[in-house]
């Protein structure tokens, strides 16, 4: 049962791209890990980039650098 919750500055999106945006991510999630896509879900959440530290950085990244799979290129 993935679950993926992308964290982004903000983005003018509309129902479409949200809708191709998930599901490439579903198909990756199908094709690597073997789940079915009835059992994936994906959440975006659109932080402002000054809320991006804090929310973002400071309690989600910064925490998990060690063991992130794909590291950020950047530090804060």
């Amino acid at each position: 049962m993935p679950h993926v919750d992308i964290k982004c500055f903000p983005r003018d999106l509309n129902d479409e791209q949200k809708t191709a945006l998930a599901a490439d991510i579903a198909a990756a999630i199908t094709r690597h890990l073997g789940s079915k896509d009835g059992a994936i879900s994906v959440a975006l959440n659109q932080v402002a980039e000054t809320d991006w530290k804090s929310q973002v950085w400071d309690t989600e990244i910064a925490p998990q650098l060690e063991t992130l799979i794909k590291k950020p290129g950047y530090s804060l």
